[in-house]
């Protein structure tokens, strides 16, 4: 008898179905493909701050589901998107009063 376990979908469509049915929050389409990094973290806090699901407040959901983007893309995310990604986080701190991250080169 296998000790395998038997996956009801296959694992590469598991996040792309919580990012898009978030219980948390209702992302606008597209937005993780914007190319503002301001208007990225402005469309993650108008989500955020709508959103009556979310179990934390709105700067850590916001913060979340970036950072769940980020990290759920990995090696197929292009450096270039995966930089603006990471400038959106800042811009979402500056919106909410919170200290920006001092800047660190990824290799």
């Amino acid at each position: 008898m296998s000790s395998q376990k038997v996956r009801s979908e296959p694992a590469s469509q598991w996040s792309q179905r919580v990012t898009e049915t978030s219980d948390s929050l209702d992302l606008e389409d597209g937005i993780f493909t914007l190319e503002d990094p301001k208007e990225i973290a402005l469309s993650l806090k108008r989500s955020a701050e709508q959103s009556s699901r979310r179990k934390s407040k709105p700067f850590r959901a916001a913060m979340s589901m970036l950072t769940f983007y980020i990290n759920r893309a990995g090696k197929h995310l292009p450096e270039e998107q995966r930089q603006r990604l990471e400038q959106a986080k800042d811009e979402l701190r500056a919106l909410y009063g919170r200290p920006r991250k001092q800047s660190v080169d990824r290799k």
